[in-house]
């Protein structure tokens, strides 16, 4: 893959990433700040803990940091799956968020 084409596909994550908190936060009234500076979007939740993504573009991944660890996933054509095969992205966010929100949250691609 170009970098030009892990640029598009990971931006469209990260748009979509920023879409689905501001729909949790509008239309289930939760508490999920999202910020974003360049490639990293930090999501605070209201205890204080964080959830971060990130991207690697020299490595061309994308890196999820969680209160369950650390995550690097690569888009394999149809989705970001888990180097170490650990899942797919969206899946391991849902998890977490979970966790750390204290509610189940479902993001998906």
């Amino acid at each position: 893959m170009t970098d030009n084409e892990f640029m598009n596909h990971a931006e469209t994550l990260l748009q979509r990433l920023e879409a689905l908190c501001d729909q949790f936060n509008d239309q289930d009234d939760l508490d999920i700040d999202n910020q974003r500076v360049g490639g990293m979007v930090t999501m605070s939740f209201p205890n204080k803990s964080q959830l971060i993504v990130n991207l690697q573009k020299p490595l061309q991944e994308v890196w999820l940091a969680a209160q369950s660890g650390g995550y690097h996933y690569r888009f394999d054509g149809a989705a970001w799956q888990d180097t170490k095969g650990q899942g797919e992205f969206w899946q391991q966010l849902s998890r977490d968020a979970s966790l750390q929100y204290g509610r189940p949250l479902q993001f998906e691609a």
